[in-house]
């Protein structure tokens, strides 16, 4: 309903968000590696070696689908991966708009261990609720960076693109924006939506980024006043 362009909200503390535009050439240079994997077969077989699968699948196993690194290390990987350039896009997209103002309020370092932290939380819920197949995309980590801006920019007027008949751009606050995403996981969840989106892990995501962000954030930072 609501697609993001931009942001009202300057950062602060920091002089440029390294971590987020680096984030986001991440995800891409990972997406361009899985595309040099074709025919189809090769692709999804990629993305299933990193992807998170659930828990009690390799709990007291050694399943070693990554040779050198434990089974466990996919609930991070898994974040990094996308099935097509429209999955990719619209999380880099959300990550972009919010990501700085996230990470000027946490700190570089902080912000890293944050967004990671927010993966790994977002594939546990999802596995908790939903333990079907496997798991790939940046959606519940970058749920927990929304998250995190509700409870501390909420009233940040965000620029979205709004169409009635045709697509304009609309100022309005974070919150009703971000509000209506939240409200869309859990409508989609209520019906039993078929599709293969993860909505535990996005509603996983934004419950982790918003209270990892409360005891994360830099001193000084309050909760609930960006405008």
């Amino acid at each position: 309903m609501f697609l993001p362009l931009h942001d009202k909200n300057p950062i602060r503390h920091l002089s440029f968000p390294y971590v987020t535009y680096g984030l986001i050439a991440l995800n891409v240079l990972v997406f361009l590696v899985q595309l040099t994997h074709q025919p189809e077969a090769q692709f999804n077989e990629f993305a299933i070696t990193f992807s998170a699968i659930p828990p009690t699948a390799w709990l007291g196993a050694v399943i070693d689908r990554i040779p050198g690194l434990p089974d466990e290390v996919t609930l991070v990987t898994y974040a990094f991966l996308h099935a097509d350039w429209l999955h990719l896009l619209s999380n880099m997209l959300f990550l972009w708009v919010f990501g700085d103002n996230i990470e000027d309020a946490l700190g570089h370092v902080k912000f890293l261990a944050f967004y990671l932290l927010c993966a790994v939380l977002a594939a546990l819920v999802y596995f908790a609720f939903a333990a079907n197949g496997w798991l790939i995309g940046a959606s519940g980590a970058v749920a927990g960076v929304m998250g995190a801006y509700i409870v501390l920019y909420p009233h940040a007027r965000v620029y979205v693109l709004f169409r009635l008949v045709i697509p304009i751009p609309l100022p309005i606050p974070a919150l009703w924006m971000l509000g209506v995403w939240v409200a869309t996981q859990v409508f989609y969840l209520v019906i039993g939506d078929a599709s293969p989106v993860a909505w535990w892990a996005h509603l996983g995501g934004v419950v982790a980024g918003a209270l990892l962000c409360i005891p994360m954030r830099r001193q000084g930072v309050q909760l609930f006043g960006g405008r």
